[in-house]
């Protein structure tokens, strides 16, 4: 029989948990992840327990269950003018690290520290406040373009603001913007909740996300179609890394200036 401190373990924990829900995952009707997908963001998932257990557990799977969600928003339209998300939104390996790599890169730092392998003052808290903006980030660069790909009444080009169509790589729109901007106060306040940010963290999260995420169109507008290399997955890393570093930097500014 399994002892208490068996149960306690965090691997135990993190294994058996993402793979009861994986499994649930792997049977509905509507398909979340690839079969590939699936094993990539149980790795993920076991990490991200690990090193920052429930509360950063929580925080990826707030970012997973709605960036899922809003990316179906509309698929019908979106799928009949070929703008949708391929395989109807089902995110496969390059999604799931597209989307969270800056953040397991984070937690993995936080692990390192709370092993004792290194020492460094201040680090674990803008490592914390990284995970969460890399995060609210995706989810605000996620909502923004569904939600404006669906609901978008006007969409004009980031760079030179002239009328573009919709789904046009560096296309903004209000809607998709105001919608980006609800989703990253949402999740950021998700990581202040459970612990991982305070409330000034959470106005950096938010900051930072709406910077990154106009420089992710700006990047849409102007390189993306230049460059093989610069593919939507190496786009979005390069997104969530400019969040995490814009709300650290945000926050040693300020820290720099109060004190």
């Amino acid at each position: 029989m399994l002892s208490f401190i068996d149960f306690a373990n965090p691997w135990l924990v993190a294994i058996g948990l993402n793979t009861v829900l994986l499994a649930l995952a792997s049977i509905l009707p509507k398909k979340l992840l690839t079969p590939a997908g699936l094993f990539h963001a149980w790795l993920l998932g076991v990490l991200i327990w690990v090193t920052l257990g429930w509360p950063g557990y929580l925080v990826v799977m707030f970012y997973f269950l709605v960036g899922s969600s809003v990316t179906r928003i509309g698929m019908a339209q979106k799928e009949a003018e070929g703008i949708a998300e391929k395989r109807s939104g089902a995110r496969g390996p390059e999604n799931v690290w597209g989307s969270a790599l800056t953040a397991a890169v984070c937690a993995l730092g936080v692990g390192i520290l709370n092993s004792g392998l290194l020492i460094v003052s201040n680090l674990e808290f803008l490592l914390l406040l990284g995970y969460v903006a890399s995060l609210s980030t995706k989810l605000a660069d996620t909502t923004a373009s569904e939600v404006g790909k669906a609901y978008g009444k006007r969409t004009f080009l980031i760079t030179t603001l002239q009328p573009v169509s919709r789904g046009t790589e560096g296309a903004v729109s209000l809607e998709g913007t105001m919608a980006g901007v609800v989703a990253s106060i949402a999740i950021a306040c998700v990581g202040w909740a459970v612990g991982l940010v305070d409330l000034l963290g959470v106005c950096w999260c938010i900051l930072a996300a709406f910077i990154a995420t106009n420089l992710e169109s700006v990047i849409g507008a102007t390189l993306q179609s230049k460059y093989d290399w610069l593919t939507n997955e190496v786009v979005n890393i390069i997104n969530t890394l400019i969040g995490a570093i814009a709300a650290m930097t945000l926050a040693l500014i300020w820290k720099i200036t109060i004190s």
